[in-house]
């Protein structure tokens, strides 16, 4: 910084820098403030293998797997727990399975092959049932098992 002692005889039309730095400051203080600090993504489920083998028999009456399958026309097969059912069938099933639950929890499973529109129509059927959670099984996941 330079000073001026006088006798130059003009007006300095240099910035002062200090207030912009405090006000530089002043916004950094209010951004560090309002940025959350962890982020916060979609809730996502996905299944857990037993840890025990004589509770994986009770766990797959509980779990409750909604198969979307590659059909031979153009519309899939839809399938809920090895059960093969219609498509007009599924949301009277689901009801039923889900009357007398406390958990809601449902995982929907696809083909590869299978257009997404038909899974978002599983989702959908579920939520219907008075179903809380939906988890999607992708092929990752379902490697692991």
């Amino acid at each position: 910084m330079s000073m001026t002692t006088g006798g130059g005889g003009g007006y300095s039309s240099d910035i002062n820098m200090t207030p912009m730095i405090d006000i530089l400051l002043v916004l950094l203080i209010i951004f560090m403030v309002i940025v959350p600090v962890t982020p916060k993504g979609l809730d996502a489920l996905v299944p857990q293998p037993p840890k025990d083998q004589t509770k994986h028999q009770d766990s797959t009456d509980r779990t409750i797997v909604v198969q979307v399958l590659h059909g031979a026309g153009a519309a899939p097969t839809y399938k809920i727990n090895e059960t093969e059912v219609q498509k007009a069938e599924l949301l009277p099933r689901l009801t039923e399975i889900y009357a007398n639950r406390a958990e809601r929890i449902m995982f929907v499973k696809g083909d590869d092959d299978v257009n997404f529109s038909y899974i978002a129509e599983v989702i959908d059927i579920g939520r219907s049932a008075n179903v809380d959670h939906i988890g999607l099984m992708t092929p990752k996941i379902m490697a692991g098992q």
